[in-house]
């Protein structure tokens, strides 16, 4: 893995964003993660790295893991367009854009923007909208033990003890919390314009879900599909709201296929 800081500017201002890339050549992805860091998927990008002709750029969104956000970037809208810069910085085409949970909502925001370097989008166990009788649960009253049970099919399997963390990781915790506070918003991780933008997506777009997620549902996985023209949905058995660390193996097919049905840069038959 190598790591790499861009300067991006935007009307806004400018910003230093931090990419972490596995993988030398292949399909480009963007994954972007969800509010517990950018450790919930580094090792999913290395193993798509390592499994399929697949570079993976990782940024880190402003703010997380102690990296600098500007006072302007406060919403996913926002960071959105941070990323629409990152793909033109980099020169990137044809990319694959992946994300989890809050990095979903990035994702379809992304998407919205209507970049012509994007050629599928996938959103996985994504939150942003707002479902009648299926709420997203509330990370910021919950502890992370209780955040834990409720995100995997199998919890004893990913059992989390606050008493192993350093100082530092539990410093690192909280700046990551408060960060996902900002761009949560005022709605707590849903925002009522949205829908009016998903309805405008163009690009091949894939709504996985994990079928067991006890954060954001199943159903409120599908309401997202039916926002989206064309979007497909693809319920994830045996996994909860991060497929990418609890089943990997399932999902990297499942991510890999998607892109590769939808690449627009390679030789076709």
């Amino acid at each position: 893995m190598t790591s790499s800081s861009h300067t991006l500017t935007l009307d806004q201002g400018a910003l230093d964003v931090t990419v972490d890339l596995q993988g030398r050549q292949g399909h480009p992805f963007l994954l972007l993660h969800g509010g517990g860091g950018p450790q919930t998927v580094t090792p999913f990008a290395q193993l798509l790295a390592e499994q399929r002709p697949a570079r993976v750029f990782t940024p880190v969104h402003p703010g997380f893991d102690g990296t600098d956000r500007p006072d302007w970037l406060t919403d996913v809208t926002t960071l959105a367009q941070v990323y629409a810069r990152l793909l033109d910085t980099l020169d990137l085409r044809d990319v694959a854009v992946v994300g989890n949970s809050v990095g979903g909502w990035i994702a379809a925001e992304l998407a919205a923007l209507g970049s012509d370097r994007i050629s599928s989008v996938t959103l996985v166990n994504a939150v942003g909208i707002d479902v009648p009788g299926h709420p997203i649960a509330d990370a910021f009253s919950l502890t992370p033990v209780e955040l834990s049970r409720l995100s995997f099919h199998d919890p004893s399997k990913f059992r989390f003890d606050p008493s192993t963390l350093s100082e530092a990781q539990r410093a690192v915790m909280a700046v990551n919390r408060a960060t996902l506070r900002v761009y949560s918003g005022a709605n707590a991780m849903a925002d009522p314009t949205l829908p009016d933008r998903l309805a405008k997506i163009a690009h091949p777009t894939l709504v996985a879900w994990g079928a067991s997620d006890q954060v954001v549902d199943a159903e409120y996985g599908r309401a997202y599909a039916l926002g989206i023209p064309d979007a497909e949905f693809r319920l994830l058995q045996g996994t909860g709201h991060m497929p990418q660390t609890e089943t990997p193996e399932q999902f990297l097919p499942v991510v890999w296929d998607f892109a590769d049905a939808h690449a627009t840069d390679r030789p076709r038959p």
